[in-house]
């Protein structure tokens, strides 16, 4: 079907660009759908309001309709093009088609500025045939997820030609099934409780497949649930595509049009489920004012725990998600998100991204992470995560974070999509998720075929103390053509009007070297006095003098500082991260001490970080291959080679 709605490109070929196809194209499919949807009301829906004579028509006509939008007008996809010689009387038609929606419609349609592309198309005297064409398809037999699938595969479409992203619009919906089967899992039994009413928020809701999905889930745990659903979303056309969705489906909730980061849409609501798939590595200078005027709030705002670095504002989501969780004392919430590898580990200590890290798991907000397989995604081949966090995670989770690599789950698509050449099976989901839920018993039993694919973490376990070595400055001193062409070029001697004559009265010492800074100043003085010149008088200038003829040498003299402090060299400090629950002065005597015995730890500087290395954590050590092995290969196809050689020249 979706194949069968593109080919309409073939007739705006030549009076539109590729990239502008789907202006044209994702409308009328959403128009067509809506017209076949509601063909078996659309005679009462004319009758009943030729029979009002109210002005507030609305709430009585939805109920005529059967559905929260209907349409008053006289025409539908077979009266539009009626008249096939005239496109003005197309053109007007299908504009009084559009005014007789619902102002629900008529807002979606809107955000496809529909009105200039009828003026185009009846300019390019195209407009009858692309409505015949939209009028000879049958979009009404289709189930909503299936339409949702046409939608997805025209987006793709639109995206690929126009130099755009796919992916920021939609997720695939195998995955969307794994997300919501982890989100809820640990849930099943409070969901199908009876007298369930559950808010979902989709913060990047896109064309609303995750919101959707959840649904439909928690339907099927508990038909008699209340299920609203909320979403925002950044992009018009992607908008317009999921509330015509929730139309569709009569699905109560709201879906907003805006920038989650800048126009928070639902202030003060608080949510029971939520889920997302954010832009990966999404820059957010734009909103980059508004964030920051947030984040001086505090927790008052969203963005108290911190902000991540401007390139990539996929942390910005998290703590925006965060800040909607239902309170524990009420019924508390749960939340999924999809991220690359970068906030596992992005951010060094006390960083922005590393606070948050901290802010999360002090507070035993991380229940998971999930790692998938690469290649899942229509725009993007690398490798990423799902993260799920709760605030009322079960006690025997308390304090603790399952880790569950996920990545060999996945099988090859007989036809890649973009980037997507894996997708996950059903029986994949269901033992992923069988996984996590088991994930304690999994990590405890060495004899469990998975138990090396989980792994369970204190939240303390991810914290380290950044500590800074530092190794004593040993010096020679020493004069030589380079060092009397580093005085003549130092610019913090610039000023000091003794400099050249310093230098004539340094060129007789060029080779002495001296091992101690005693020595040095004695030489230094007698060779500046015989020549009629003199050492710097000020602290600035004689700092600079002694960088000048000073040089690093392991076997030189410690230098101190006026206390008699060995002063530290800043070309040998280097930085260990030692775990938060570990003694500092106890790891650095052993890890530290045996190697470099004359290191010391400026505790000045030591910092609190948290990072996740995913990776390390289920890193498997493979040996390399006998060298025999590779020389016996490396034979065998010498032999080969020879072989084809001497069938070419034969």
């Amino acid at each position: 079907m979706a194949a069968d709605i593109w080919a309409v490109a073939d007739l705006l070929r030549g009076d539109y660009k590729r990239h502008e196809y789907g202006a044209v194209i994702l409308p009328f499919t959403l128009m067509r759908r809506l017209d076949a949807v509601m063909a078996d009301t659309r005679q009462a829906v004319r009758d009943k309001d030729a029979s009002l004579t109210m002005t507030n028509k609305q709430r009585l006509l939805e109920i005529a309709a059967g559905r929260p939008f209907y349409n008053v007008s006289k025409q539908d996809f077979t009266t539009i093009a009626s008249d096939a010689t005239n496109q003005s009387v197309v053109a007007k038609n299908l504009r009084d088609y559009v005014r007789g929606f619902s102002q629900n419609v008529q807002d979606v349609l809107d955000a496809f500025n529909l009105d200039n592309q009828i003026a185009r198309l009846a300019g390019s005297r195209l407009l009858f045939q692309v409505v015949g064409r939209f009028a000879a398809m049958d979009l009404g037999g289709l189930s909503s997820h299936d339409m949702g699938y046409v939608f997805e595969h025209l987006i793709r479409k639109f995206a690929e030609d126009s130099n755009e992203t796919a992916g920021e619009h939609f997720t695939p919906r195998e995955v969307i099934k794994l997300m919501v089967n982890l989100l809820v899992a640990l849930d099943a039994d409070v969901v199908a409780g009876p007298g369930q009413v559950i808010n979902i928020l989709d913060p990047a809701c896109g064309t609303g497949g995750m919101l959707t999905e959840a649904a439909d889930h928690i339907r099927a745990l508990n038909p008699e649930a209340q299920v609203y659903l909320f979403g925002q979303e950044l992009n018009p056309e992607s908008w317009a595509i999921c509330q015509s969705e929730m139309l569709l489906r009569g699905q109560r909730g709201d879906v907003k049009l805006g920038n989650s980061f800048s126009e928070d849409r639902f202030p003060g609501r608080r949510f029971d489920y939520m889920l997302a798939n954010p832009p990966f590595g999404v820059e957010w200078k734009k909103v980059k004012d508004d964030v920051e005027q947030e984040a001086e709030l505090g927790f008052a705002g969203r963005f108290g725990a911190g902000l991540p670095r401007i390139n990539d504002g996929s942390f910005l989501f998290l703590e925006h998600m965060i800040s909607k969780m239902e309170k524990v004392e009420d019924k508390g919430a749960r939340l999924a998100i999809v991220f690359n590898g970068s906030p596992l580990f992005t951010g060094a200590a006390e960083s922005g991204e590393s606070r948050i890290r901290q802010w999360i798991l002090e507070r035993d907000w991380l229940e998971g992470i999930v790692a998938l397989p690469d290649q899942l995604f229509y725009n993007t081949g690398i490798s990423t995560y799902f993260w799920i966090l709760s605030n009322r995670k079960p006690a025997k989770l308390a304090g603790k974070v399952i880790l569950l690599d996920a990545r060999d789950q996945w099988e090859k698509m007989p036809k890649s999509l973009g980037d997507k050449r894996k997708q996950i099976s059903d029986p994949q989901i269901e033992h992923v998720t069988k996984l996590y839920v088991r994930a304690l018993e999994v990590a405890a039993d060495p004899a469990h075929p998975d138990h090396g694919k989980v792994k369970i973490f204190g939240t303390r376990d991810f914290g380290y103390h950044r500590i800074t070595v530092e190794r004593p400055l040993k010096q020679r001193f020493e004069v030589t053509e380079d060092t009397l062409l580093a005085l003549a070029e130092a610019k913090a001697l610039a000023k000091w009007d003794g400099r050249e004559k310093l230098a004539e009265a340094l060129h007789d010492a060029i080779g002495s070297v001296w091992w101690t800074k005693s020595e040095a100043t004695a030489g230094l003085i007698a060779a500046a006095m015989a020549g009629g010149a003199s050492l710097p008088g000020t602290a600035a200038h004689l700092k600079a003098f002694w960088g000048v003829v000073a040089v690093s040498d392991p076997e030189g003299e410690v230098q101190r500082d006026k206390d008699g402090s060995p002063l530290s060299d800043p070309d040998l400090r280097d930085f260990e991260n030692v775990p938060l629950d570990e003694d500092i002065e106890t790891y650095f005597a052993r890890e530290v001490i045996p190697h470099v015995p004359d290191a010391w730890i400026d505790h000045d500087k030591t910092k609190v970080g948290y990072e996740i290395p995913f990776t390390r954590h289920f890193y498997v050590y493979t040996p390399p291959r006998p060298l025999a092995e590779i020389d016996a290969e490396l034979r065998d196809l010498e032999t080969q080679i020879q072989k084809l050689l001497g069938e070419v020249t034969a």
